[in-house]
């Protein structure tokens, strides 16, 4: 019979850094082929950052780069700097966009900035687990081409932190955070409009199948037999 997994508690608990959060989370244990003797985990959460919930994405942003950002709003500073287990970031913004939108702290700022309400959405955010079984380097790219083809191409720009802690097993267990602004670009700043299309449920049920689907590829190419599903074993059959 085929063996399955999912995360534990403790894994899950490292995955959100330690913090509480209230959204959509789906997380599916690939199921293991015959002979092979390495299980693929899929992960794959989708949240969104809420002032109403006392949140910020100047102080998400600093959290998942363990760096120092000045909230000019709120004339705070959010300082995580010795935060650990950061191992890299980057940020992919649309074509012709400005440049500080390459610019942490501007853009989070501008992001904060352009939300007047007092329980504004300020950022999305995803969390997918990373293939383990695949090189370091190539996680990140599968990381850059998820992005590109999911929220770039729409508009978005996509922040991104790979963490590397260790799981319960002893290994590492990396993942990335994967913050996106909630309006699209308007010339030089955030458009006074929202698009819609991005708060659609369908997109959910979209990325975790486009997360799934650049996971497998990966595999593929480096002619592994671990493969994900992001299905419910219910949908799976």
């Amino acid at each position: 019979r085929d063996r399955e997994i999912s995360l534990s508690e403790q894994d899950r608990r490292r995955i959100e850094e330690g913090r509480t959060y209230t959204f959509f989370e789906c997380v599916r244990s690939a199921r293991l082929r015959k002979g092979c003797g390495v299980l693929a985990t899929y992960h794959c959460a989708v949240k969104v950052i809420k002032r109403s919930e006392g949140r910020s994405a100047t102080a998400a942003a600093a959290y998942r780069h363990a760096s120092r950002i000045e909230d000019e709003r709120q004339g705070v500073v959010h300082d995580y700097t010795r935060k650990q287990h950061v191992d890299e970031g980057f940020i992919l913004a649309p074509e012709n966009a400005p440049d500080w939108t390459r610019d942490r702290a501007a853009l989070w700022n501008k992001a904060e900035q352009a939300e007047k309400r007092g329980d504004a959405q300020v950022a999305r955010e995803l969390v997918v687990a990373l293939p383990r079984e695949i090189p370091k380097a190539e996680q990140a790219e599968i990381v850059r081409n998820f992005a590109a083809e999911n929220f770039t191409s729409r508009g978005m720009v996509a922040d991104v932190a790979i963490h590397r802690p260790s799981a319960s097993d002893g290994q590492e267990q990396p993942h990335a955070h994967i913050m996106l602004t909630m309006r699209p670009l308007d010339g030089q700043e955030f458009s006074t409009k929202k698009d819609r299309t991005w708060n659609d449920k369908a997109n959910v049920e979209a990325w975790r199948e486009s997360w799934a689907q650049h996971v497998n590829r990966a595999y593929s190419r480096h002619q592994m037999a671990e493969r994900v599903d992001h299905r419910s074993y219910e949908r799976q059959g």
